[in-house]
Parts: C-alpha cells; sequence; structure tokens
C-alpha cells in the first residue's frame, strides 16, 4: 500500500531529513538589524527578500544525491513518478515532488525461529514449531538473507510497520516453510532432505513475493537447525540409535552375502560342469556300446555258429582268467589221480583229487 509521505524528520529505508522553508520572522529581524532597526522602502525589502528565499529553497529541494548503493524514487503529491540511479540529479521543489532512496544494494538478513541475543539465541516456538507431511511435529530454525531488485515496488507494495521492518519477507518465510515441510517427513527433513527444503523454500517464497511485485529478491535461505520438540527429543535419539543399529546389521549382512554368495555360485558351476562332463561320458560310452553290438549283431547275422563260439570262448577268458583251474585227464579211472596246478595260485608241488575234490 502506498506510504505516508510527510514534509520533514526522517524519511523511511535510509531517506536524508527534507528541507524546511525558512523562517520569515528570523529574515526580517536580521534586516532589521542590518539596517539599524529601520527598513526603508518596505514594499521592496519584501519582495527581495521573497525572491531570495525562493531562489535558496528552490536551489536546495530541487537538487539531490543518490547514492552508489541507492536508487532513486521520485513521487509527486505522493504519486509515484520515476526512478533515478546513482549520481547528481534535479526535481521540482519540495512539497511538490519529493525523493526516496532506499539501499537497493544491501543484502539484510532475518531470523526465523529465533532471535539472536549478543551471543546467545533465544527460541521463538509460535515460528519454529511446525507439522511434517507424516503429522509429526518438528522445531526449525532458519536465516534468510534478501535484498530491494524494485525500490518503487518496494517503498508502494509493502507494508512495513515500523516496529518491524521484514515484516513481508517474515511472513512469507513463515508461509513457504510450513508449505514445504508438510511435503516432506519427518526423516527426510532431520536427514537427507535439507537441501531439498531450502531450494524449495526459496523458490515458493520467491514466487510468492513477485505474485504481490514486493520488489524484493530472496538470495539465500538456510537452515540453522532440525531437530524435534525438546519433549521427545529422547525418544528421537533412541530411534536413531536403532536405524543406526539397523543400517549396521544391514551392512554386515550384505558384507557377507557378497562373501559367500560368490563362493557357492562357483561351487554350483562347478558341479554343473562336473556333471555335464559326467553327463557326456555316460552318453558317449552308451553309443558306443550300441554301436558296438549293432556292430557284433551283424557278424552274427552273418555267421552265427561261428561268431557264437569266438562269443563264448572270449566270455570264458575273461570269467576264467584269475580262477584257479584243475585239468583231469578224462582216461583217469584211478580214486587218487595226480593233479599239477597251473596258473597263478601254483606252487610248484603236485597235488591229488579224488572223487570228493581236490586234497
Amino acid at each position: 500500500m502506498p506510504m505516508n509521505h510527510n514534509g520533514g524528520g526522517q524519511g523511511p529505508w535510509g531517506q536524508g531529513p527534507q528541507p524546511q522553508p525558512p523562517d520569515m520572522e528570523k529574515v526580517i529581524q536580521m534586516a532589521r538589524e542590518r539596517f539599524g532597526g529601520k527598513v526603508p522602502d518596505g514594499k521592496k525589502i519584501w519582495s527581495l527578500l521573497i525572491l531570495v528565499v525562493l531562489l535558496v529553497w528552490m536551489g536546495f529541494s530541487s537538487l539531490y544525491i543518490v547514492g552508489p548503493d541507492e536508487q532513486g524514487v521520485v513521487i509527486r503529491f505522493g504519486k509515484f513518478v520515476d526512478t533515478t540511479g546513482p549520481g547528481l540529479h534535479f526535481k521540482l521543489p519540495y512539497p511538490i515532488e519529493n525523493v526516496y532512496r532506499p539501499k537497493v544494494t544491501q543484502v539484510q538478513r532475518i531470523e526465523i525461529g529465533y532471535r539472536t541475543r549478543g551471543r546467545n539465541s533465544v527460541d521463538v516456538e509460535a515460528e519454529s514449531l511446525m507439522l511434517t507431511g507424516d503429522e509429526n511435529i518438528i522445531d526449525i530454525d532458519l536465516s534468510v538473507q534478501y535484498r530491494i531488485k524494485d525500490a518503487a515496488n518496494f517503498l508502494f507494495n509493502v507494508r512495513n510497520p515500523p516496529r518491524d521492518p521484514h515484516l513481508v519477507v517474515r511472513n512469507a518465510t513463515e508461509s513457504a516453510i510450513r508449505q514445504v515441510v508438510g511435503r516432506n517427513s519427518i526423516d527426510e527433513a532431520l536427514t537427507t532432505g535439507k537441501e531439498k527444503i531450502q531450494n524449495a523454500t526459496k523458490t515458493t517464497m520467491q514466487a510468492t513475493l513477485d505474485a504481490y511485485k514486493s520488489g524484493i529478491q530472496i538470495m539465500a535461505v538456510q537452515l540453522q537447525q532440525v531437530a524435534p520438540p525438546q519433549e521427545v527429543v529422547k525418544a528421537f535419539k533412541d530411534v536413531a540409535s536403532a536405524r543406526e543399529d539397523r543400517e549396521r546389521t544391514i551392512n554386515e549382512s550384505q558384507g557377507y552375502a557378497n562373501d559367500i554368495l560368490p563362493k557357492a555360485k562357483g561351487e554350483a558351476a562347478q558341479q554343473i560342469q562336473q556333471a555335464e562332463g559326467y553327463k557326456a561320458s555316460k552318453v558317449a560310452r552308451a553309443e558306443g556300446d550300441v554301436n558296438r553290438f549293432l556292430a557284433l549283431l551283424t557278424e552274427y547275422n552273418k555267421a552265427k555258429h561261428v561268431t557264437w563260439t569266438r562269443l563264448y570262448l572270449e566270455t570264458m577268458e575273461e570269467v576264467l582268467a584269475d580262477v584257479n583251474k584243475v585239468i583231469i585227464s578224462p582216461n583217469s579211472s584211478n580214486g587218487l589221480l595226480p593233479l599239477m596246478p597251473v596258473g597263478q595260485q601254483a606252487t610248484g608241488l603236485p597235488g591229488f583229487v579224488g572223487k570228493g575234490g581236490v586234497r
């Protein structure tokens, strides 16, 4: 809303005192003293004095200087006319035109949720306590840095009570931080989501201030403290400790799994390869036996008696190879016969064979 402009005193946001018209009584008294108490030709002296006063007044009230860190805002009868940059400028005399010179390059800082008192800080629970997205109470302190980017909008669209010149920024900050925190869980606000909350709060604040044409630019939003309320700090510490234990156990289990799984996979691959090799050898052997049997069958069909005899002899050779053999002459008719052991078990001494067997 437009500000209430007056003709004298200290102006808002760095404006210096306004020039005042000279006291006419003092001017007349000085003239009387100069002329020994007699003022010749009163109309002329009055005209001359008025002209001098007007020239001096116009000179002092029409020229103004804007500092390098300021921006001049010229108003005419209370209505905005123009903005001027640093340097010497000319305007219509007061009270026709007036100039405000807010400091547009100065970065200002406000505190939300706490107030700094010397080396100590005082908590302001009405500002710091808020609800998270999962309906938990959290205590957040933050600071905001801002500057004026449009002096005209700042002077005429922002209401700044004398008790708190940062009221519009403070209100925008409280609204933005509560909105952003309400979209996040308490775990995010306490751990990994702090940077995201800062950036989202700054973006939301700037959008709100731009929508109201406040002429303010937010430079930075910094979270100073994010903690649960004092009444439940102990319970939150226990929860945090339990989470740390859980994470440690998970990490240890993951390390054990990373050590065991490769070994198990290697052993499984080895057993699979061995099984594949055993399977291949068995199949090859079976196929060889089949091919040999088929070849033998073909030869058997060509000469069955010869093939049968050959098979019989080969089988006997294989079966009787490691068996002790006793040879008995068919012409022997005595009860006891001389025995000559044949084979690897022979001792070189003769034995006897009777009807009851070998003796």
